[in-house]
C-alpha cells in the first residue's frame, strides 16, 4: 500500500519570515489577547482581525473560548473583545450553552451591559435576544449598585432600561436593588408593567452622581470643580492620571495636586499609563516616577540572570487605537520598566535592523530606572535602524556577550524579517525562553522553544513567575 505524503505549506510573518503553524486554539489566543476591538494594526486592519476571530471560535471548544473570553478581561483587562467573543459564542449551537455563565463574568462594568446589546444588535437590530444572553443580562445586572448605574446612564442609544426590559433582572429580597431598577426603567406610561414586573411604586428618576464627568460636562473645566473633587477624594487613579493636563491647565494648585497624587490607590496601574501622564504633565515627572516605582516594590520578584530583549521595529511604533497616542513600543518600554524592577540581575537590549541588507542592529540598554529607562530605549530607536526584528541574529550576537541566563524574555509583534537565518534557529540559550506576543498578527514565530505568551499586562510578568515555581 502506498502512503501518501502530504506536505504542509509553509506560513510566514508579515514581514516574510517564516513562521510557526499552530493550531486553532494558539491562533485565537494570538489574536485575542492583544485585540483592542476593531482598531487597526501596523499589518492588519481591525475588521480582518474580528473576522478572523470570529472564524476561529468557530474551530475551538466552547469550554476554552469561554475561559479566553474571561482571561481577556479579567487578566489582560481588555473590555470589547470578551463582549465579541460571547456575542460569537451566541450564534453557535455548539457554543451557546456556556454564553450566559461568561457573559455574567466578562460585563464588569455596567455600560458593558448596553455595550454588549449593542454589539449583539450591530448585523440585525431585529435579531430576538436568546434566552441565554437574557439569563447572563440578568445576573450581570444584578452586579451594579445604584451609583455604578447612574454613573454610566448615558445619552446611547441602547438604555438601562431597555436591559432592564429585555432580561427582566431580580431584585429579591435586595431593597435597594429593586429600587435602582424601578428609577432605571422610569416612564410614565410604564408604571403598571414597572408594578407587575417588579413589585414596586417607585417611579422618581435616578440620582445623578458626583462624579468628574457629570462635573465638567455640567461646569466646564475649572480649577474650583478639581480642587473640591481632589480634597473629597473623588477621583479614582486612572481618572486622576488622565486628568492632570486638565488641572494644569486650569492653574490647579500643584501642592493639592501632589498631595492628591499620594492618595490615589496605584497598586494595579501599569507603568504605560504612567508614562503617558508624565508626557501630558512632565512638570509632574518626578511624582509620577516615584509613585510609579513605588507601586511595583511589592511585585514578587524573579531571581537569577534575566535578559530581556525589545524589539524597537518600525512597526512597533503603531498606535494601540485611533484615539490612542500609546504605540506597541510604548507598552513594551513600559513592560521593561517593569521587568527592570522585579528582575535581581537583568541586562537589557534594543533589537531592530536594516530591511535592505538584512543585518540586524542590537544594543545593550544602559542600566536605567523608571522613566529614563524608557527615555533611553525610545533614543535608540534611530540609532538602530527602524527595520524589522531579526531575531536569530540578535540572540547569536547577546550570546556571544553574555553566554547563559537563567531566562531570556523578548518583548515583540513576531514580524520577524529574516529570509535566510529562519527564527526556528535562533540561539534560545536561557534555562527558560519567553517570547511575548504584543500584537495580534496572523502567524507568529514564538512557539517550540519558546514559552510563548500574548498580551501586555502585568499578568505577563506574574504567568512568569508561576510558571516557575
Amino acid at each position: 500500500m502506498t502512503r501518501i505524503n502530504r506536505k504542509t505549506e509553509p506560513v510566514y510573518t508579515h514581514a516574510g519570515a517564516k513562521a510557526v503553524r499552530v493550531n486553532p486554539e494558539l491562533q485565537l489566543r494570538r489574536s485575542v489577547l492583544s485585540c483592542l476591538l476593531w482598531e487597526n494594526e501596523h499589518y492588519e486592519d481591525g475588521v480582518e482581525i474580528a473576522n478572523r476571530i470570529k472564524g476561529l471560535i468557530q474551530k475551538v471548544s466552547p469550554e476554552i473560548v469561554a475561559s479566553l473570553a474571561i482571561e481577556a478581561r479579567e487578566n489582560m483587562k481588555l473590555r470589547h473583545i470578551p463582549l465579541f467573543i460571547v456575542r460569537e459564542m451566541a450564534r453557535l449551537d455548539t457554543h451557546k450553552y456556556l454564553v450566559a455563565k461568561t457573559l455574567e463574568r466578562v460585563i464588569q462594568r455596567a455600560d458593558e451591559l448596553t455595550e454588549f446589546l449593542a454589539l449583539y444588535w450591530k448585523d440585525n437590530p431585529e435579531q430576538p435576544i436568546s434566552a441565554q444572553v437574557k439569563k447572563g443580562l440578568a445576573k450581570a445586572f444584578c452586579k451594579f449598585n445604584e451609583y455604578e448605574f447612574a454613573k454610566y446612564n448615558r445619552g446611547t442609544t441602547i438604555k438601562f432600561r431597555d436591559v432592564a426590559f429585555l432580561c427582566h433582572p431580580k431584585a429579591g429580597n435586595d431593597k435597594k436593588l429593586g429600587k435602582t431598577i424601578a428609577q432605571l426603567v422610569n416612564k410614565s406610561f410604564y408604571p403598571d408593567k414597572i408594578k407587575k414586573v417588579y413589585g414596586l411604586d417607585v417611579y422618581e428618576k435616578l440620582p445623578t452622581p458626583d462624579t468628574w464627568e457629570v462635573q465638567l460636562s455640567k461646569c466646564g473645566n475649572k480649577v474650583e470643580i478639581w480642587e473640591r473633587l481632589i480634597k473629597e477624594n473623588k477621583l479614582g487613579a486612572l481618572a486622576y492620571l488622565r486628568n492632570l493636563r486638565n488641572m494644569l491647565d486650569v492653574n490647579t494648585n500643584i501642592s493639592l495636586i501632589k498631595e492628591g497624587l499620594q492618595k490615589v490607590k496605584v497598586d494595579r496601574i501599569l507603568p504605560f499609563r504612567f508614562i503617558t501622564a508624565a508626557s501630558y504633565a512632565p512638570a509632574l515627572e518626578e511624582d509620577l516616577e516615584e509613585l510609579m516605582l513605588k507601586c511595583l516594590v511589592t511585585q514578587e520578584k524573579l531571581s537569577g540572570k534575566t535578559i530581556l530583549v525589545v524589539d524597537v521595529s518600525g512597526s512597533m511604533t503603531s498606535n494601540l487605537s485611533e484615539r490612542s497616542k500609546l504605540t506597541r513600543m510604548d507598552t513594551a518600554f513600559a513592560l521593561s520598566i517593569f521587568l527592570r524592577e522585579v528582575c535581581d540581575d537583568i541586562s537589557i537590549y534594543t533589537t531592530a535592523g536594516n530591511d535592505t541588507t538584512r543585518i540586524h542592529a542590537t544594543k545593550l540598554v544602559p542600566s536605567r530606572h523608571g522613566f529614563s529607562l524608557s527615555d533611553v530605549m525610545r533614543s535608540l530607536y534611530n540609532e538602530l535602524g527602524g527595520g524589522g526584528i531579526f531575531l536569530t541574529q540578535c540572540l547569536n550576537y547577546i550570546c556571544e556577550k553574555e553566554k547563559t541566563a537563567d531566562r531570556i524574555i523578548v518583548i515583540t509583534d513576531e514580524q520577524d524579517c529574516d529570509y535566510k537565518l529562519t527564527p526556528d534557529r535562533a540561539n534560545a540559550f536561557g534555562k527558560t525562553n519567553y517570547l511575548v506576543n504584543i500584537a495580534s498578527a496572523r502567524n507568529g514565530i514564538g512557539y517550540g522553544k519558546w514559552v510563548h505568551i500574548d498580551g501586555w499586562s502585568e499578568a505577563i510578568v506574574n504567568f512568569i513567575v508561576e510558571f516557575e515555581k
